[in-house]
């Protein structure tokens, strides 16, 4: 009786330096067959256990400025000093085709999709703690001490940013934090707005055929 809408849904993931959000997305998407991520565009350069088409889309300065002048972006960034973008065109041919597509990027990208698709999710990742986060940004290497600086201010203007979002999932086990993702996004499939159609015949047909039932004796239809 209930018809849902074909279109897929878009789901923006964002959250702090290090809270582990493309792990999460990863084990999420390993059992979600009806789900895409959709893989952004930077100019930022290549680093070590990046894969070109997986990680991002690599491409110089330059040419992401063409693209930018071309329109081909759903929205984009500028982040310590590097581009950031999310390809139009390719999201929208997944959402026709019914696939659900999630979208890893940060606040402000999420807020530029928002305007355009209020109907968007919003999930915010964040790590257990910021000493956490510290210990994730160390282990991982390559960075200076005024990046590692610069990247918790960023976390902290990030985190005054979650009411902004629908809901919020820390990421202390990994496991519980891709299941609460999951739970998430079962409920918002079940939502009213997300429903195309709801097809119920006429009230007074619906009772006449209840009542000639074949199934029910006399004693029953009395009852009614």
């Amino acid at each position: 009786m209930i018809k849902s809408k074909k279109k897929g849904s878009i789901i923006v993931i964002s959250g702090t330096t290090c809270a582990g959000k493309g792990t999460v997305i990863s084990k999420l998407l390993e059992t979600e067959e009806n789900m895409k991520l959709s893989i952004s565009y930077t100019s930022r350069k290549i680093r070590p256990g990046d894969i070109e088409g997986e990680t991002y889309y690599f491409v110089t300065k330059e040419e992401f400025e063409r693209k930018i002048a071309n329109g081909d972006f759903l929205e984009y960034a500028k982040v310590h000093d590097n581009y950031y973008g999310t390809p139009k065109l390719e999201i929208q041919q997944l959402l026709n085709q019914g696939i659900d597509v999630i979208l890893e990027i940060d606040v402000v990208g999420a807020m530029n999709v928002k305007k355009m698709f209020p109907e968007v999710i919003l999930i915010f990742i964040m790590a257990p703690s910021m000493e956490v986060v510290k210990e994730r940004i160390k282990a991982r290497g390559g960075e200076s001490p005024a990046q590692i600086i610069r990247r918790f201010q960023t976390a902290y203007q990030e985190i005054n940013e979650i009411p902004k979002y629908n809901y919020v999932v820390v990421n202390d086990v990994l496991e519980d934090a891709v299941l609460k993702v999951k739970s998430i996004l079962i409920s918002e499939k079940c939502r009213v707005d997300r429903i195309e159609e709801i097809l119920v015949s006429n009230q007074e047909e619906v009772i006449h055929e209840f009542l000639m039932d074949k199934e029910f004796d006399n004693s029953e239809r009395e009852i009614l």
